[in-house]
């Protein structure tokens, strides 16, 4: 994938008024302006991130059409609606993130942003922000197509189900910034993040359920990245999580969110390697 050299309007953060000072908040939405701005310029990105949840999530409904309701108790319209969440956040968070970060390493906009005012947290943050907020719209969209095409109730627990949202969004981001120290161009985006992609599609619980797997294979799928945050968006759909499930979600979210944290302060490149 090719990006668009950003121009100099959209490279840095836009200065604050005269006379008044400069904030987290509005570092924050100069950031995400200029990312925004630089993901409408790229076709191939915002092909990625707009359309192509849409048709995982097509081919996903297609390939769980075909089992029984013994395999997807369930049901086909809800087992859709939860795999095609960790399939917006995979796709648009995780490998549009990844692309996107490496691309504006390459071009250095990331070195001269550790320049001005902003952290590296929050130019890590500003430049996530716009694929949240596509994650978050999408999720929306499908939710409501849920109701309407699918025949699907509303979220048992809507709260369990947005802080699993949430929590898939902040630690996809974070793996997105880890998965760049492998990634040397935009090109090589596609390989280095397919790992992780096809784990968590058939691990964690979006193409085949869990609870189809033999005993062991769940139990270490488990251990999966997404797989803590999809039990949140599960149970949120359905109610059907006991607290204990619920705990060792928690727990698995948290320790990989630590973990990422560590790798982003190590391992993350502010420039190209030369």
């Amino acid at each position: 994938m090719s990006t668009t050299p950003p121009s100099a309007s959209v490279t840095a953060p836009v200065p604050a008024p005269a006379g008044r000072a400069s904030t987290t908040r509005t570092r924050l939405a100069a950031l995400g302006r200029a990312e925004l701005t630089l993901l409408g310029r790229n076709r191939n990105n915002l092909f990625i991130a707009v359309l192509m949840p849409l048709l995982m999530v097509f081919l996903l409904r297609s390939s769980l059409g075909g089992l029984d309701t013994e395999t997807l108790p369930m049901g086909t319209g809800a087992a859709t609606l939860i795999g095609g969440t960790g399939m917006i956040v995979l796709l648009v968070v995780y490998m549009g993130l990844v692309s996107s970060l490496v691309a504006r390493r390459e071009e250095l906009v990331l070195k001269r942003l550790r320049t001005g005012e902003a952290s590296d947290a929050e130019i890590l943050a500003g430049a996530s922000l716009p694929s949240a907020a596509i994650a978050l719209v999408q999720c929306a969209v499908l939710t409501v197509a849920g109701f309407a095409v699918l025949d699907v109730a509303a979220p048992a627990r809507p709260d369990l189900l947005v802080l699993g949202l949430l929590a898939a969004i902040a630690l996809m981001a974070g793996l997105a910034a880890v998965t760049t120290a492998v990634t040397r161009s935009v090109e090589s985006a596609g390989l280095t993040t397919l790992p992780l992609f096809l784990v968590s599609a058939f691990g964690s619980g979006l193409f085949v359920p869990r609870d189809a797997l033999p005993p062991l294979a769940a139990d270490l799928c488990g251990l999966l990245p997404l797989s803590g945050v999809m039990e949140f968006v599960r149970a949120g759909w359905l109610g059907t999580a006991h607290a204990g499930s619920l705990l060792t979600a928690a727990l698995n979210t948290v320790a990989w969110g630590v973990l990422t944290g560590w790798a982003v302060r190590q391992w993350f490149r502010w420039e190209p390697r030369r």
